[in-house]
């Protein structure tokens, strides 16, 4: 009874007190209730008790719960953690599992798999999943060809809209995919010569061939092409499906608008993790402390290593600092307000390069346009903190100087928070990763040096 009135409670999110009670049974060894608050559970929801769990009872509930783990389960998990569940789960019933998911799904899990984890998952598939599985291995990652669908409802362009759909009503549930959006008519060499939306097929006569209602305009997407691309060009061209061809034009498979959705969700959130300097994915919530403290620890080191090089450029001034005290109290705003400006310019920056908003033939003006920006609003706080420092201090010049100060450093900010991810860019670097450590050595430096040493010649007796 406890266990029914608390799977209620999940329908919509998972409670603190839902998750206490959980863990508490799970501390008791009372698993009886476990499983029974488990068997009532949608598969979303079982997915969601699996990632909030503390980290160090999810392998006992997973053990506790194995029955429960279906198909299902497997797509809402995210991928470190199904790395967790087909590790402590028999590798037979992981096997069954992906047997029953349509390929780019069991694709996608068991290549985040350990080597290890894999072979063991590998040797107790059917020949045909395994031989589907190595061949979706053998493209690069991240690629259209690891993204497609093998699954695809494909038929000689000769064939009539009756044949069409004769077919597909007596083709049984292994050969056809679980839901398509379109025909795909092919030629004697086995490529691509138009599609045929399903809509469109089932209001044209039986006699008509497919030949004469096809969209020979395909946008046909080469199996190398990085799945990023292929989000884009989904995007541009408003797409539902659309094949994915071999070097040689053959059609190989199909990809679809819900796995370009799971592509666009995972490179926003693997880009915002890149921007504060994180990692990836084993960097996120339901990561263990050591784990996550691990992979934080490279970026903050090199953090540490800039900040060492910032505070060299104020041991420049440090006699300007000692006979005008007001500096050090200073000089820290300007050089945060630039930080702040060139985040927001990289962050605005970084998503206009992965939408293509920002490319190579407007970069110039882009720049440009920052940089305006941030002179703009360096203007304003000039006027603002210069009156402020020049009346607490009583000392116009000290206001003046942090008044240019400010300027240049939020003109700095804007131009470097636009350019380097552009130069990265150029470079073929990842434009997220790491940009916000380089984009804070610049402004804290620039912002140091310029307002210590327009004090030093203006300020300072």
């Amino acid at each position: 009874m406890v266990a029914e009135t608390l799977s209620e409670t999940l329908q919509f999110e998972l409670s603190a007190e839902t998750l206490n009670q959980i863990e508490t049974w799970l501390e008791e060894k009372n698993l009886d209730s476990v499983v029974e608050f488990v068997r009532e559970l949608h598969a979303s929801d079982f997915a969601d008790l699996i990632e909030k769990i503390d980290h160090t009872q999810r392998a006992e509930l997973i053990r506790t719960a194995r029955q429960f783990f279906t198909p299902e389960v497997f797509e809402y998990l995210s991928y470190a953690l199904q790395e967790t569940v087909a590790r402590e789960l028999d590798p037979k019933a992981v096997a069954q599992i992906l047997s029953e998911l349509d390929s780019d799904d069991a694709l996608n899990i068991i290549a985040e798999l350990e080597e290890k984890t894999r072979q063991r998952i590998m040797h107790e598939l059917s020949a045909t999943t395994r031989a589907e599985i190595e061949e979706g291995l053998a493209f690069p990652e991240n690629s259209a060809g690891r993204l497609m669908q093998r699954e695809v409802v494909a038929v000689p362009q000769f064939w009539t809209v009756g044949k069409t759909l004769d077919y597909l009503r007596a083709a049984s549930g292994d050969e056809l995919p679980e839901d398509y959006y379109a025909v795909f008519a092919i030629d004697a060499l086995q490529r691509v010569s138009g599609r045929v939306p399903i809509s469109r097929l089932l209001s044209t006569l039986r006699s008509v061939r497919l030949l004469d209602i096809m969209d020979q305009n395909v946008q046909r997407i080469p199996a190398t092409m990085d799945q990023e691309e292929v989000a884009f060009l989904f995007r541009r061209y408003a797409l539902v499906s659309t094949p994915v061809v071999d070097a040689d034009e053959r059609l190989l498979g199909v990809i679809t608008v819900d796995d370009v959705v799971e592509v666009i969700d995972e490179e926003a959130s693997e880009d915002i993790l890149k921007l504060a300097s994180v990692g990836g994915e084993t960097t996120d919530a339901t990561s263990g402390v050591w784990i996550t403290a691990w992979h934080r620890f490279g970026w903050l080191f090199i953090n540490l290593l800039t900040a060492i090089f910032a505070s060299r450029v104020i041991s420049l001034f440090s006699g300007s600092i000692e006979k005008t005290v007001a500096l050090a109290a200073l000089a820290p705003i300007v050089a945060s307000m630039g930080g702040n400006t060139g985040t927001q310019t990289l962050a605005v920056a970084v998503r206009a390069l992965a939408t293509k908003e920002l490319t190579m033939a407007n970069a110039a003006r882009v720049v440009f346009k920052e940089a305006i920006v941030g002179g703009i609003n360096g203007a304003f706080f000039a006027v603002l903190l210069g009156m402020i420092a020049g009346w607490i201090y009583n000392d116009i010049a000290l206001g003046i100087v942090i008044g240019l100060a400010m300027i240049i450093n939020l003109i700095s900010a804007g131009f470097l928070g636009a350019m380097i991810p552009i130069a990265l860019t150029r470079f073929r670097f990842d434009p997220a990763v790491g940009s916000s450590v380089v984009l804070t050595t610049f402004t804290d430096c620039i912002g140091f040096f310029v307002f210590l040493g327009l004090a030093s010649l203006f300020v300072v007796k």
